[in-house]
C-alpha cells in the first residue's frame, strides 16, 4: 500500500437521508476505482461498507464505516453514515474527522428530512458540499423538467450557490452518462458497470442545455473575483485551468455547492465522483485550523509552544495547518469491536506523522498506549501500512483504555480536541437477563456495546429498582438487544420501564404522632406535633424547626427530621416518593427516662402519616418536553395523536423541511412514542426527548395507577 502525503489525500462523509443509496454509491466509487473485484450490494451483504450483521439484516446503515479509494495519485477516504433519523448522531461526528461531505438526494424524493439536517450539521462546522443526485436511472426521475425542478427546491432551501457542475444524459437508452460542465466534454457509460465513462461529443439533445448551464456556473464563479470578471467580459469565458483553480477556491470556501449526477446502481458517474473529489475537494491541509485545548511539558528557560503557539497549564490553542513536522496529536473518531479482531480504533492524524510500533499518550484519560500495528479500513478488512501522514486516517487494534473521542499524542505535549456532543437517549427500557447464565454476561455484554456506541446508556434506577437500558430510538434498542443475543449469546427481555410517579400535597394540616410502648425496663416514648404544607414544584422535602422552650431536647429533633424523610421516601399513597412539602415539628413532650432517638423517629413517622391523610395528597407525573420535526403533511395527524396522548402543545412552527412541533407530554403516554411516530410519517419524522417538570395527575388515572399499585406496608406501631 503507498504511503500518501496529506495533500494527496481527500477525508469525505456520504451524507443524506436513509435510502438515497448512499452505501451503494460507495460501493460503485470502490468498484470504479478496482478496489474491489466486483460491486457489492446491499441486498446480500457484501457491500464493503455494510458489514455489521445487523446492518444487513435490517438493510439499512445504522453506524459510521469507512473505507478508501486510490485514484490518480490521490487516496479517497470515505465515511459512510446513517441516513436514518434515529442514527443521525453517527453522521453528526462523522463531520469531525473529514474536510468536505458529498450529499446524496434520491433523484424520485429530493430532499428529504434527514437531508435537510444534515446539511445543517455540515453547515455548522463549515464543512464544504457537493450535492449527487443519485438514482437517476430510475423511471420516475427520467424527467428534465423534474431535474429542474429539483435544482430550484434545493436553491431554494440551500441558496443560490447551489448550481450543477454536471448535467445528466438521459435518452431512449436511459440514463448513460453526465456532461462535465467545467471542461465541456460527455462522458458515456455501457451496461458491464464498470464505472468507468468513455469521452464523447456532448449529445446535440443536451448542447443548449450544457451551454447555458456552463455559462451560469462561469457567472458563478467569478462572482466577486475581479480579474475573474474581467476575463470574463473580455473573452466571454474564463479558460479551463483558471476555471478549475476558481471553483475549487469557491468550493473550499463555502461559496459553491456543486451539483452532480449518479446511479449507484448502474455504476454511472461513479469516476466522475472520484474525479470531482480529487480536483475540487479540500485537502486536510486546506481547512482552517483546528482548535484544542493544550498544555506544553517545558524546563526552566526553554521556550514552549503547541504548534507554535505558547502555552503555561491549559490554554485555548489554535493548531498550525496540518503537517508532518509538527508533534503528533490522533483523535479517535469510532471504535468498533470485531468478533475476530477485537477492539479496532479509528483515528485521524490531526498533525505530525504517525508510525508503527509507537506510543502514545492518551491525554484524555492519562494513559500510555502502545500502537504496534498500524491499518487503513477497507470496511471491516483491515490493511496494514507502515506510516501515515497528517491528514489521513487510520486505525489500530486492541488499545486498551482508548475510546471515541479521546486524543492521543506526543507524551511532550498535552492537547484535547472537544468531542462531538451527542444528544440525549430519546428511549428508554427496562432490561432483564433471560436466565442466571444471561445474568452474569449481560453488564460485561452492555458495557463492549456502549464502548462501541456512545448513545447507549445502561444504568439502575435507584427509585423503581430496575435496570434501564436507554438508546437513540425503539429500532435502536431491538438492535442492541439482536446483538447481545448474536454476538454475545445473551438473552434478555425487553419491558416498559415503570413511571417514576412522585406523591405530593395540596393542603396545610397539622396532627400529632406519639409513640408509646412499655415492655418492662426502660420503655419507649416520644411525642411530636407536625405541620405539613405545600412546596413550589421541584423542591423536594424541607425541614423545619419552631420548637421552642425545650418541649422536645435538642438532641432528639435530627431524629424527627429522620422519620419524616424516611416517611417521605416510602410513599403514602402508593410507595412513590413524597416531594414539595415542608414538614415542621413545632411540639411535643418527652420522658426523661423512656425517650429515645428511636422512640422520636417513630413518633415523627406516625405524625408524618396522620398529616398526609389530611393534607389532599396526591399523585404527581413525570411531564417531558418534546421536540417532533416531520414533512408539514403529517402536522395535523401529529397533533391529533399529542391531543390524544394528554399532550399539551407549546409551538410550532414551518422551515426546511416541514413542521417543528414543540410540547409536553406526560411520560407514561410516550414511553414507546417511536414506534407511533415511525407509523405516522412513514419513517419520515423524529423526535427529541428530554425531562421537563412534574405534575399532578387528573383524578380519573391517578385511581387507576393506585388500584394497580401495590399498596405499602407499614409495621410502625402507634399506641
Amino acid at each position: 500500500m503507498k504511503n500518501y502525503l496529506g495533500r494527496n489525500v481527500r477525508n469525505v462523509a456520504v451524507v443524506g437521508h436513509a435510502h438515497s443509496g448512499k452505501t451503494t454509491l460507495v460501493a460503485a466509487m470502490l468498484q470504479a476505482a478496482k478496489m474491489t473485484a466486483t460491486q457489492g450490494r446491499v441486498e446480500d451483504g457484501t457491500a464493503v461498507t455494510a458489514y455489521d450483521e445487523e446492518e444487513v439484516a435490517r438493510r439499512t446503515t445504522m453506524a459510521n464505516a469507512v473505507a478508501f479509494a486510490e485514484w490518480n495519485g490521490v487516496k479517497i477516504n470515505l465515511v459512510d453514515t446513517p441516513g436514518f433519523h434515529m442514527f443521525l448522531y453517527e453522521t453528526r461526528a462523522a463531520m469531525l474527522p473529514v474536510e468536505s461531505a458529498l450529499v446524496v438526494v434520491n433523484a424520485q424524493t429530493g430532499v428529504e428530512a434527514a437531508t435537510d439536517r444534515v446539511w445543517k450539521y455540515a453547515a455548522e462546522v463549515n464543512l464544504p458540499r457537493a450535492i449527487v443526485v443519485n438514482q437517476v436511472d430510475h423511471p420516475k426521475a427520467d424527467s428534465r423538467q423534474g431535474r429542474h425542478q429539483m435544482v430550484e427546491q434545493m436553491q431554494a432551501k440551500w441558496g443560490r450557490q447551489v448550481i450543477p457542475v454536471q448535467l445528466p444524459i438521459v435518452d431512449e437508452k436511459g440514463f448513460h452518462g453526465v456532461v462535465d460542465l467545467v471542461t465541456m466534454k460527455a462522458f458515456l457509460y455501457g451496461a458491464d458497470g464498470s464505472g468507468r465513462g468513455e469521452e464523447a461529443k456532448i449529445p446535440d439533445a443536451v448542447q443548449s442545455d450544457a451551454k447555458a448551464a456552463h455559462e451560469a456556473l462561469v457567472e458563478l464563479v467569478a462572482e466577486g473575483k475581479d480579474e475573474l470578471m474581467e476575463e470574463f467580459f473580455n473573452k466571454g469565458t474564463i479558460p479551463e485551468d483558471h476555471l478549475m483553480a476558481a471553483l475549487h477556491e469557491a468550493v473550499r470556501e463555502d461559496n459553491i455547492f456543486p451539483v452532480l449526477y449518479a446511479s449507484g446502481l448502474r455504476n454511472v458517474g461513479a469516476d466522475r465522483l472520484l474525479e470531482y473529489l480529487k480536483v475540487y475537494a479540500p485537502a486536510p491541509s486546506e481547512r482552517e485550523p483546528v482548535a484544542a485545548r493544550g498544555r506544553i511539558q517545558t524546563t526552566a528557560g526553554n521556550g514552549g509552544g503547541v504548534n507554535g503557539v505558547a502555552v503555561e497549564g491549559e490554554d485555548e490553542i489554535v493548531m498550525s495547518p496540518v503537517d508532518d513536522a509538527q508533534p503528533l496529536a490522533l483523535y479517535v473518531y469510532k471504535t468498533m469491536t470485531d468478533p475476530f479482531t477485537g477492539r479496532v480504533t479509528f483515528f485521524k492524524v490531526i498533525s505530525g506523522k504517525m508510525k508503527a510500533d509507537t506510543t502514545v499518550m492518551n491525554y484524555t484519560r492519562q494513559e500510555s498506549e502502545s500502537i504496534g500495528h498500524l491499518y487503513i479500513m477497507q470496511g471491516r478488512k483491515p490493511v496494514e501500512v507502515t506510516e501515515l501522514h497528517a491528514g489521513d486516517l487510520g486505525a489500530a487494534v486492541k488499545l486498551r483504555e482508548t475510546l471515541t473521542g479521546d486524543t492521543l499524542g506526543d507524551k511532550a505535549q498535552e492537547m484535547f480536541l472537544e468531542p462531538v456532543t451527542l444528544p440525549e437517549p430519546a428511549m428508554t427500557y427496562a432490561i432483564e437477563p433471560k436466565s442466571r447464565a444471561d445474568e452474569d454476561k449481560l453488564a460485561p455484554a452492555l458495557h463492549k456495546l456502549m464502548e462501541d456506541d456512545p448513545m447507549v446508556r445502561f444504568f439502575r434506577d435507584l427509585q423503581t429498582n430496575e435496570f434501564l437500558v436507554a438508546g437513540a430510538g425503539q429500532p435502536h434498542i431491538e438492535a442492541l438487544v439482536s446483538k447481545l443475543k448474536r454476538r454475545y449469546h445473551t438473552n434478555v427481555i425487553l419491558h416498559e420501564p415503570k413511571v417514576p410517579y412522585r406523591e405530593t400535597v395540596r393542603a396545610r394540616a397539622e396532627a400529632q404522632g406519639r409513640h408509646k410502648k412499655q415492655t418492662g425496663g426502660h420503655g419507649q416514648f416520644g411525642d411530636c406535633k407536625l405541620r405539613i404544607e405545600p412546596q413550589p414544584r421541584g423542591t423536594g422535602v424541607a425541614f423545619g424547626n419552631e420548637i421552642f422552650g425545650g418541649a422536645i431536647p435538642r438532641q432528639y429533633v435530627p431524629a424527627v427530621e429522620k422519620g419524616v424523610r424516611e416517611s417521605a421516601a416510602r410513599g403514602f399513597l402508593a410507595g412513590y416518593p413524597v416531594v414539595d412539602i415542608k414538614v415542621t415539628v413545632f411540639d411535643g413532650s418527652y420522658h426523661d427516662v423512656d425517650s429515645s432517638e428511636m422512640a422520636f423517629k417513630m413518633a415523627a413517622r406516625i405524625g408524618f402519616r396522620k398529616c398526609m391523610e389530611q393534607a389532599r395528597p396526591a399523585l404527581l407525573e413525570p411531564v417531558m418536553k418534546i421536540e417532533i420535526e416531520a414533512p408539514d403533511e403529517f402536522a395535523g395527524a401529529l397533533m391529533g395523536d399529542l391531543t390524544g396522548r394528554r399532550g399539551r402543545v407549546q409551538g410550532m412552527e414551518s422551515g426546511g423541511v416541514g413542521t417543528v412541533i414543540r410540547a409536553e407530554v406526560p411520560m407514561a403516554e410516550i414511553l414507546t412514542y417511536g414506534a407511533t411516530l415511525t407509523a405516522i410519517t412513514q419513517g419520515r419524522g423524529s423526535f427529541r426527548i428530554e425531562m421537563g417538570h412534574y405534575d399532578l395527575v387528573p383524578q380519573a388515572i391517578a385511581e387507576k395507577i393506585l388500584a394497580a399499585a401495590k399498596q405499602p406496608v407499614h409495621d410502625d406501631e402507634e399506641d
